[in-house]
C-alpha cells in the first residue's frame, strides 16, 4: 500500500485557484462582482482572471516572481488573487495605509517585478519609487495603473494600465499547473506593532485550507453578498478572497469604509455578511442618523483583531447585527480561532452572553491543534480560566515562514508549533481566550494586570468610543495601569470620573492611576493601536509626577516646568495630531 504512487486523478495539489474554476462552471451567471454601477457575473470573472494571467505570462513574470498591488476594495485587487497566482507568481498586497518609504522598503524586500497602483494612491507610489532609486539604489518594478472602471481619471504612472492588460489577454488561457501544493501563493507583510514589518508567505495548501475552514466555521451558505469592510490587504482578506467564490457569493466592493457606505450597500444589496476590526464596529456605532437605516434581516459579521468589549458588543447586535468572534494573525492565514456560538447560551442574560461572545473559541477546523503553553517548559496550562500561558497553534494553515528572516523564524517556530506572542487561557469547555499581547501585561506589585480587561470595563461607560491600556511605571507597585480614552464629542467627563467609573467595576488593583484623553490613538495601518508609543507617553507622566514631588520637598522652586513634562506634554498633542 505504501509504494502506491501520488499521481493521476487521486493526487490534485491543493489550491484556492479551484474554487474560482467551480464557480465559472456551476454559477455562471450569478453576480460575483458589484462595484458601484459595474457588475460582473462569475463567468465574466473568470475569463478576466485568464486574460490578466495571461497579459502577466506574456510580461516576463515566471513561477514565484513577486506582483505587488497598492489597492483599496475594488475589483482589480480582487482578480489579482486569482490571476496573479494563475501566472504562477506570487501576489503582495501592501497595506494602503502605509507611508512612501514603508512601500519602497516592502518593495525592495520582496524584490517585486510588477508593481500595480491604483490612481488614488499615484502620489505615494511616486515617492515610493524615488525612495526605491535614491536611498536603495533598486531597479524599479514594471508599473501598471488601475484607473476606476466607474470613472476614469487618465492618470498614468508608467506606459501600461490595468484594463489594457486585461482586455489584451487570452480569456481561454490555461492556468500553470500547481506542481507542488507547498508553493507560495501569497506575501503579506505583517503591520509591525513591535517591530519592522516581516514578509509571511502562504502556501496554496495553507490558503485553500484556510477558507474552506472559515466558511465551516462561520456557517457561511450558498449565495453569500459580502461586504468588502475589511482590507483586501490584510490577510488577503481572510481568506474571502478566494472564499466568496468557493460559495458563489457577491462580492461587494466599497472604496471607503464608512458609516455612509456601509449602511447604504447594505441596504441596496441586501448584504449577508461581512468581517470587521473593532474599530469598524465604532465607526457603525457613531453613524449620524441620515447615514443608517433599518437592517432588515441580520447582518453576520466576522470580527478579529482585538478583543472588542463586551459593551460594544452588545450594543452593535441591538442594530441588527450578528457578531462571530474570531481570533488570528498574519502568520496563522487570518483568523485560526473563531468562536463558535453553542445554542444552550441563548438561554442566558444578555451580558453573560455578549462575555462568551467575547471570547476567541475554537481552533479552526483544519489546525491540527491549538494550545496555551509556558514557551520554556512547553507544558500546557490548566483548563480553568485562569491560568496563562502562550497560544500557540500548529498546521498546515500557518505561514511557511518569513520571508529571508530566519532570526525571527527560529523565535516563534519551537517544538513544531507556532508562539503567537499572545497570552491567552483555556476555560473548562475547551474555549481560549486571549488575555493580552505578552508584551502588554501589566505587573503591579506582583500581580498580572490584563489590559484587555481593564480595557473592557472603561467601554462599558456610556460615553467612551474607544480606550487603550498601558503599564506606566509606578515608584511602588513597579507598574500601575494608565488609560487612554477617546469621549464621544461634547462630552464633558473628567479623569475622576473614568476613575470612579472603573472602581466600580475593577478590583482596586486594576483601577488606573491615570487617565488621559485623546482625540485619536495612534495605531497601524490594520488598525492595531501601537501600544509601545503609548507605553512612552506613560512613561512621561510618572516622570513629570516625580520631579513635581521632587520640587515640593526642595526649599527652592524652579519657574521652569520640567523638561519631562515638556516631552509629554509634546507627545500628547503628537497623538491627538495622528
Amino acid at each position: 500500500m505504501d509504494r502506491l504512487p501520488k499521481s493521476g486523478a487521486n493526487y490534485v495539489p491543493l489550491t484556492p485557484l479551484t474554487f474560482l474554476t467551480r464557480a465559472s462552471n456551476s454559477y455562471a451567471t450569478r453576480t460575483s462582482i458589484i462595484y458601484a454601477n459595474v457588475r460582473f457575473n462569475w463567468r465574466q470573472t473568470y475569463e478576466r482572471c485568464c486574460r490578466l494571467a495571461s497579459s502577466l505570462m506574456s510580461l516576463n513574470i515566471v513561477k514565484n516572481d513577486v506582483v505587488s498591488v497598492l489597492a483599496p476594495n475594488v475589483p482589480a485587487i480582487l482578480e489579482m488573487h486569482f490571476a496573479v497566482p494563475m501566472a504562477g507568481a506570487v501576489l503582495n498586497a501592501i497595506n494602503t495605509r502605509l507611508d512612501s518609504r514603508n512601500v519602497a522598503l516592502i518593495l525592495k524586500h520582496s524584490e517585486a517585478k510588477i508593481f500595480f497602483v491604483d490612481y488614488e494612491y499615484i502620489d505615494k507610489a511616486k515617492k515610493a519609487i524615488e525612495i526605491l532609486m535614491a536611498d536603495f539604489n533598486m531597479p524599479i518594478p514594471l508599473i501598471v495603473v488601475i484607473d476606476d472602471l466607474d470613472s476614469p481619471t487618465g492618470i498614468r504612472l508608467g506606459e501600461l494600465e490595468y484594463e489594457q492588460l486585461v482586455h489584451q489577454g487570452n480569456p481561454k488561457y490555461v492556468l500553470e499547473n500547481i506542481d507542488d501544493e507547498w508553493d507560495p501563493i501569497t506575501l503579506s507583510y505583517t503591520s509591525g506593532t513591535t517591530s519592522e514589518p516581516k514578509g509571511v508567505v502562504y502556501s496554496h495548501r495553507g490558503a485553500f485550507l484556510s477558507t474552506l475552514s472559515l466558511i465551516l466555521g462561520w456557517e457561511m451558505g450558498t449565495e453569500p453578498v459580502y461586504l468588502w469592510s475589511l482590507p483586501m490587504f490584510h490577510c488577503n482578506g481572510w481568506t474571502f478572497t478566494w472564499g466568496i467564490a468557493a460559495r458563489g457569493g457577491t462580492n461587494v466592493c466599497i472604496r471607503n469604509t464608512t458609516a455612509q457606505e456601509i449602511y447604504s450597500n447594505i441596504a441596496l444589496h441586501n448584504v449577508t455578511h461581512m468581517c470587521a476590526a473593532p474599530i469598524v464596529l465604532s465607526i457603525i456605532l457613531e453613524a449620524k442618523p441620515h447615514e443608517q437605516c433599518h437592517i432588515a434581516t441580520p447582518v453576520q459579521i466576522l470580527v478579529g483583531g482585538a478583543p472588542p468589549p463586551a459593551p460594544l458588543l452588545e450594543k452593535i447586535e441591538r442594530l441588527g447585527f450578528h457578531v462571530v468572534h474570531a481570533y488570528g494573525l498574519t502568520e496563522a492565514t487570518g483568523p485560526a480561532l473563531v468562536c463558535e456560538w453553542q445554542s444552550k447560551w441563548n438561554k442566558l442574560p444578555w451580558e453573560h452572553q455578549a462575555k462568551l461572545k467575547a471570547r476567541q473559541g475554537l481552533g479552526i477546523l483544519t489546525l491540527a491543534d491549538v494550545d496555551v503553553k509556558n514557551f520554556k517548559t512547553m507544558e500546557s496550562v490548566p483548563r480553568d480560566g485562569k491560568t496563562t500561558g502562550e497560544i500557540c497553534l500548529r498546521g498546515s494553515s500557518i505561514m511557511k515562514g518569513y520571508l529571508k528572516n530566519e532570526k525571527a523564524n527560529s523565535e516563534v517556530f519551537k517544538n513544531g508549533w507556532f508562539f503567537t506572542g499572545d497570552m491567552g487561557v483555556i476555560h473548562p469547555d475547551g474555549y481560549l481566550e486571549i488575555k493580552d499581547r505578552c508584551k502588554d501585561v501589566i505587573i503591579s506589585g506582583g500581580e498580572n494586570i490584563s489590559s484587555v480587561e481593564v480595557e473592557s470595563a472603561i467601554m462599558k461607560h456610556p460615553y467612551v468610543v474607544e480606550a487603550s491600556v498601558v503599564a506606566m511605571p509606578h515608584p511602588r507597585w513597579g507598574e500601575s495601569p494608565c488609560a487612554f480614552v477617546i469621549l464621544r464629542k461634547n462630552s464633558n467627563f473628567k479623569e475622576s470620573d473614568i476613575i470612579a467609573h472603573c472602581r466600580k467595576n475593577l478590583p482596586g488593583f486594576m483601577v488606573p492611576k491615570k487617565v488621559q484623553f485623546v482625540e485619536e490613538l495612534p495605531k497601524t495601518g490594520t488598525g492595531k493601536v501601537q501600544k509601545n508609543h503609548l507605553r512612552a507617553v506613560a512613561k512621561a507622566f510618572v516622570i513629570k509626577e516625580n520631579k513635581n514631588q521632587t520640587s515640593k520637598r526642595s526649599t527652592q522652586v524652579s519657574r521652569e516646568k520640567p523638561r519631562a513634562y515638556d516631552q509629554s506634554h509634546e507627545q500628547i498633542q503628537a497623538l491627538s495630531r495622528l
